[in-house]
């Protein structure tokens, strides 16, 4: 049979664009990309990139005092949100053209309409046509939900906030994972008055418990009203703002409520199911070690799998997918050992296994200090930051590294280099400190806090 392309790809984020400008623009494949919304996916829309430039503009609050302890007189004015969303917006442009401009320059067909698929080897566009591919490749991406409580439409999800027409003055999160608790963080340092609820023991779970601690304390210090084990029972839009009512009967008037409560992968009305490939209790699209689905021409990297939801993960499923099928070279995706970090104020880096995790595995030694750092404590801020290493007692293998500081994420891509190689704590030992820095403490702690 012949078929209109080799290569269809359903959606225009990293993951997609990274696969279909490969397999066309390096392996020559005929590839066509379908995108309903705009190119640059989550990440570059909506995701990481806008909420990273908001992280910065928020990082500036502090300035005039910390310059003024270091003998500069600064007078810091307004934060001006009309100026930086317009500039914001115009970089979301710029990004955008460059998705565009290389998918065209790798010789990809676009078309700027919803694709579904059909069956295995036809997908049907919004415009009515239908094309045929070879394979077939899904890489939508998911979306923030709403909790199913009434009047849940009140609330604003993280979507919303890059084109907010100006800034609340007070802001009710709903949630405690990592979109919370960043958004938390910039939103406060914005100059709003900050209110979270999150229903469980600590904010960032999962992550490693002493880490996370040490986030939700420097986020009370700054001046977050973090409230756990407390939930949001009622809302409703009234002339002031959105009336709430928690679990625990407390009621208050907020400008804006965000809900950062999950999200779900881009399925519905898909047609994944009906062609033959199976969905996962959450709605994701289950494949295999290959991102291949139960039918042998459908494959789905990214969110939409929902395995590992990070965007450099997404961009390596889609080499990986190229490999294994324009190359002819089985390649697997390795999600074991994968950095990240979460822009929190302060920022948390974290690559491995907890503590807790650890220790349910094996007996292990734990490595680990918190101190004031030479900025802050100059300064007179009561800032802290934490190094932590998890050391495996029978191989000396460092299993995890946490770290809570400014730019965490900068310092964690490096050290998981070395933890993805096999480093052992002599290994870290053996690396002379650069001094005076934060993380030398990572090469210098001698003696186990615990084991």
């Amino acid at each position: 049979m012949a078929f209109d392309y080799d290569l269809f790809v359903i959606g225009g984020g990293s993951g997609g664009v990274r696969a279909a400008r490969v397999a066309a623009g390096e392996h020559g494949a005929k590839v066509a990309l379908a995108e309903e919304d705009r190119y640059g996916g989550t990440c570059v829309i909506r995701g990481c990139v806008p909420k990273k430039l908001m992280v910065f503009a928020s990082g500036y609050a502090d300035i005039e005092a910390e310059a003024g302890a270091y003998g500069w007189d600064i007078t810091l004015g307004d934060f001006n949100w009309a100026r930086f969303k317009g500039k914001l917006h115009a970089e979301l442009d710029r990004l955008e053209a460059i998705y565009r401009r290389l998918l065209a320059n790798a010789g990809v067909e676009t078309f700027d309409a919803r694709a579904t698929v059909k069956d295995a080897h036809t997908v049907t566009l919004s415009t009515g046509e239908e094309k045929t591919a070879k394979h077939i490749l899904v890489a939508v991406g998911g979306h923030p939900t709403r909790p199913d409580m009434p009047n849940a439409d009140a609330g604003i999800v993280s979507d919303d906030l890059f084109d907010l027409p100006e800034l609340p003055k007070s802001l009710l999160i709903i949630g405690g994972g990592y979109i919370a608790s960043e958004f938390a963080g910039v939103m406060n340092g914005l100059g709003v008055a900050v209110t979270q609820y999150y229903r469980g023991e600590q904010i960032l779970r999962g992550f490693d418990n002493e880490a996370r601690t040490l986030v939700a304390e420097q986020m009370v210090e700054k001046g977050i009203d973090l409230q756990l084990n407390t939930d949001i029972a009622e809302m409703e839009k009234r002339d002031g703002g959105v009336w709430t009512k928690s679990v625990a009967g407390h009621e208050a008037v907020f400008d804006q409520v965000l809900f950062a409560t999950g999200r779900k992968p881009n399925t519905d009305g898909l047609g994944i199911e009906e062609a033959g490939a199976a969905l996962g209790r959450g709605g994701e699209i289950v494949v295999d070690e290959y991102s291949q689905t139960g039918v042998p021409s459908i494959y789905a990297i990214g969110d939409v799998t929902n395995r590992v939801n990070l965007t450099p993960v997404a961009i390596r499923e889609g080499m990986a997918f190229v490999q294994t099928v324009f190359v002819g070279n089985p390649t697997p995706v390795d999600h074991d050992l994968i950095p990240s970090a979460i822009f929190t104020q302060p920022e948390m880096g974290t690559v491995g296994l907890s503590e807790e995790d650890a220790r349910a595995q094996e007996p292990i030694e734990v490595y680990a200090t918190t101190f004031k750092p030479m900025q802050s404590s100059f300064a007179g801020k009561p800032d802290r930051v934490m190094m932590k290493l998890i050391v495996s007692q029978a191989s000396r293998v460092v299993l995890g590294c946490h770290i809570v500081a400014p730019n965490a994420g900068e310092m964690i891509q490096l050290a998981g280099i070395a933890i993805k190689m096999g480093a052992t704590k002599e290994d870290f030992d053996a690396t002379v400190a650069v001094h005076p820095t934060m993380s030398e403490e990572i090469v210098t702690m001698k003696t186990p806090s615990r084991t």
